[in-house]
């Protein structure tokens, strides 16, 4: 008998798959082809990820319970308290796994290679000496000793910070006392030690900064016992939701609502695994948790300290080789952009492509006396963002600018905030959106009066954030285009955010939420009933998230009428693929490789007219209900046809950093079959941008046009192109 569609066993639960994500993560770090420090940074990300997991997904799910909330989630219909059994027993294995890799391959591999993280028993005379310097001159000023007792209360602890539990009793008592003491959290994490006199002068010695403290912890209770020491640290409920409707002032409410955060309820304690019960007994009480939701640690707490072992200078033998971005042959100068954009759409594959490309766009339009106005969106921007500046500079000229800014985009509202004071005081006009929904979509709009008096509109367009940091780390596609109807709906889009709009008719932009998942349905429907028809259907996708019920019940249906459907899916997927009489026709693949993959491409067959669209949308209920996220067609047929035949066939055919999903939720990593070659599909793309210098510096005659019939019909993912590089 074949289950209805909505049953709640052809879906995976949201906060076990992100685990299983987070399981690639530390696969990864476990992995001994990856070189030794990225396999320390690794680490750090799986620690960095489950911190945010804990704040925002277990933190929402313990308030459900406190509030008495049974309803299940969306989807798999498991209860709140059981996803939280479920969640502890499955993060308690996956800590387990990323001590054993550090403790057991990395550290020892470190050591090895000359970089050695020295405990207490391990200090010569000497580091002792410079330790016991270094303390005093630097550590022990910043240092406040909190006593907990009747007359001074259990301080609060921030949000991940280390700490130290200290119990003492004073000379000839019985009686134990407790106090705390905060690890600084402005100082490196470890202390760089003087080199033994037999070691190499290119290795390095590393003591934690919480060692030191320890060490020294009689100075901070001066004649005082110390009896025993243990870190511990502390995670928070982030997972604030603000009743946007009920404030006057947007700005102040999220202000409000991050101090807050700094104020949540405690979901999780960390502490050293060798600690006595009593201190565990009296911490869980002093900070109102649940025994449950502690986790002893066999190691150094907090393992995200690890990003400063990676960051080390040299070693480079011990990391990836550089990956430095190219430029665009269409781009020779900031100065040229407008001409070569006028010329023709302009696509960009960011990291592989310099993302110096959109900052130029944004720099050249600041500084050109004849662009009058910049509209753009801001979701996450890097701290010292030369975007930013340009906009701030644009409009200290006298430029029309007008920003969109996020404010509520999660764990980024201060610098967010940030940022929006400061375009303010330049003369920027800032808006923050909608009431209710995040702005998510990543657009910039440039109004230039050209040479001959009119009035032309560039636009860009992009998969990925405005910020030149994780655009080196983040796969993106961007698109530059003078296409009035891109343009024309570039500005509708802008109208719509900063003013009052009903319905805008849509050209070219397909928007959420009011158009993007009956669009995305319509067009899943319609490869369904091509191939009812007997036209080969054809569904591939390349995104970061898969929960939406309504689009997976029509995946369900695509693959039950026949339709071959292929899913690059990076993180959350709630879709079981595999299914007998179900999704047999579905496969589901996840690439976790050095750079974190964020582009979102969706590719339909269209009975042999095939359509590729590119966006910041993800199959998500947040992405197509709750957000503006925007979808945009790629129609030029060299583009198009790079993005089907190269992005995203080969991300397709990655055989070397892919897992593919289960039916179960786990996932099996894909090797290369007998006689096929490896291809990893990152590293391709890599030497091809390399490649594509190479050749462009050697032509000597201009590049011809793409195949007419290339043009008109592009190819399916995964079929080979005359002449495709990556192949």
């Amino acid at each position: 008998m074949t289950l209805p569609l909505d049953d709640p066993s052809l879906y995976l639960n949201r906060e076990l798959s992100w685990l299983q994500f987070n399981r690639r993560v530390l696969d990864e770090a476990r992995d001994p082809s990856v070189p030794l420090l990225e396999r320390v940074k690794f680490l750090a990300i799986f620690g960095s990820n489950l911190d945010e997991f804990f704040m925002v997904r277990v933190g929402g799910l313990q308030q459900k319970v406190l509030n008495g909330v049974t309803r299940g989630s969306m989807g798999d219909k498991m209860r709140p308290k059981e996803n939280l059994v479920r969640i502890r027993e499955v993060v308690a294995e996956l800590v387990e796994a990323q001590y054993r890799c550090w403790q057991d391959e990395v550290k020892p591999a470190l050591r090895d290679q000359g970089v050695v993280l020295r405990g207490e028993k391990d200090l010569t005379p000497d580091h002792r000496k410079f330790v016991q310097e270094m303390f005093r001159a630097q550590i022990f000023p910043v240092l406040t000793p909190l006593a907990v007792d009747p007359g001074h209360p259990f301080p609060h602890l921030a949000n991940k910070s280390l700490n130290i539990a200290v119990v003492l009793r004073r000379p000839g008592e019985p009686d134990l006392l407790f106090a705390v003491v905060q690890v600084p959290p402005l100082r490196p994490r470890l202390v760089e030690l003087p080199l033994d006199a037999d070691r190499p002068k290119n290795a390095i010695a590393l003591l934690a900064l919480e060692t030191v403290i320890r060490l020294h912890l009689g100075d901070l209770f001066h004649g005082m016992e110390i009896v025993e020491s243990v870190c511990f640290r502390v995670t928070r409920d982030s997972d604030f939701e603000l009743e946007e409707e009920e404030v006057d002032d947007l700005l102040r409410a999220i202000e409000e609502n991050v101090k807050q955060r700094r104020r949540g309820h405690p979901v999780r304690l960390e502490i050293e695994g060798t600690a006595p019960a009593a201190v565990e007994q009296f911490l869980t009480a002093a900070l109102d948790i649940l025994p449950e939701d502690v986790t002893r640690v066999p190691g150094e707490l907090d393992l995200t300290f690890l990003f400063q072992v990676h960051a080390l200078p040299g070693f480079g033998s011990l990391r990836d080789a550089a990956a430095l971005p190219t430029l665009v042959k269409e781009f020779p100068t900031p100065q040229g952009m407008w001409a070569a954009i006028r010329a023709r759409d302009i696509l960009v594959h960011h990291p592989y492509e310099s993302f110096k490309h959109v900052v130029d766009f944004i720099e050249a339009a600041a500084d050109d006396d004849n662009v009058h106005a910049i509209k753009q969106t801001l979701y996450r921007t890097s701290s010292d963002s030369p975007i930013v500046k340009a906009l701030q500079r644009a409009a200290d000229r006298g430029k029309q600018v007008t920003a969109v800014i996020e404010l509520k985009a999660r764990l980024d509202e201060e610098r967010n905030i940030l940022w929006a004071k400061e375009l303010e005081k330049s003369g920027v006009h800032v808006v923050y959106g909608f009431i209710g929904l995040k702005t998510h979509c990543k657009v910039a709009l440039v109004v230039r009066k050209e040479e001959n008096g009119t009035m032309r509109r560039y636009v860009h367009l992009g998969t990925g954030n405005y910020n030149p940091q994780t655009a080196r780390t983040y796969t993106d596609i961007g698109l530059f285009t003078a296409n009035p109807r891109f343009a024309d709906d570039a500005t509708l889009l802008f109208n719509y955010l900063t003013g009052y709009a009903v319905g805008p008719q849509w050209q070219k932009l397909i928007v959420a939420p009011t158009r993007l998942q009956p669009f995305m349905l319509e067009k899943i429907e319609q490869e369904a009933a091509n191939q009812r028809a007997g036209i080969p259907g054809r569904i591939a996708a390349k995104i970061n998230g898969l929960l939406e019920p309504v689009i997976v019940q029509a995946l369900y249906r695509a693959s039950q009428a026949g339709v071959k459907i292929d899913i690059v899916c990076r993180g959350i997927c709630a879709l079981r693929p595999g299914v007998p009489g179900v999704s047999v026709n579905i496969r589901v693949t996840s690439v976790v490789d050095r750079f974190l993959e964020h582009s979102r491409i969706f590719y339909f067959e269209n009975a042999g007219d095939t359509e590729v669209y590119v966006g910041s949308a993800d199959w998500m209920d947040r992405n197509l209900s709750r957000r503006v996220e925007v979808v945009f067609p790629i129609e030029q047929p060299d583009l198009k046809a790079r993005v089907i035949d190269e992005i995203l066939a080969l991300s397709l055919a990655d055989n070397v950093k892919t897992r593919e999903l289960q039916a179960d939720g786990s996932y099996r990593r894909v090797v290369a079959a007998d006689g096929q070659p490896p291809v990893r599909s990152q590293q391709r793309f890599l030497d091809c941008a390399s490649e594509a210098v190479r050749i462009a510096a050697l032509a000597v005659t201009p590049e011809q046009p793409s195949s007419p019939k290339v043009a008109r019909k592009g190819r399916r993912p995964g079929t080979k192109s005359p002449g495709n590089p990556y192949r």
